[in-house]
Order: C-alpha cells, then sequence, then structure tokens
C-alpha cells in the first residue's frame, strides 16, 4: 500500500493502523501505541511524521 492519501488520512484517523501498513510490527508501532494510549495527539503527530518521511 503506497498510496500515501490514504496513508495520511489514516494517520489523522488511526495512527497506529497507518504506522502498522507502512512499517509493519515493530519498534515504531509500538512507540506508536504507547503514545497514542498517552494522549492521542502525539501519537498523530508520529505517525505523520513517519508516513510522510
Amino acid at each position: 500500500m503506497d498510496n500515501k492519501i490514504v496513508l495520511i488520512i489514516l494517520a489523522l484517523l488511526l495512527p497506529p493502523v497507518a504506522v502498522f501498513l507502512k512499517n509493519g510490527v515493530g519498534k515504531d508501532l509500538l512507540i506508536n501505541v504507547v503514545l497514542c494510549l498517552l494522549f492521542y495527539l502525539p501519537g498523530v503527530v508520529h505517525a505523520l511524521w513517519l508516513v510522510t518521511k
């Protein structure tokens, strides 16, 4: 799945799903899930950063 627009929309709505589709299961997904559990906005920022880099 290489469609960046879909990944950006997913990063805004469901950040861990976007990170999973971009990088798979790994440390980035774990970091994003923790950030989303602590507070939603850092998880969104992290997901957007990973999707757009």
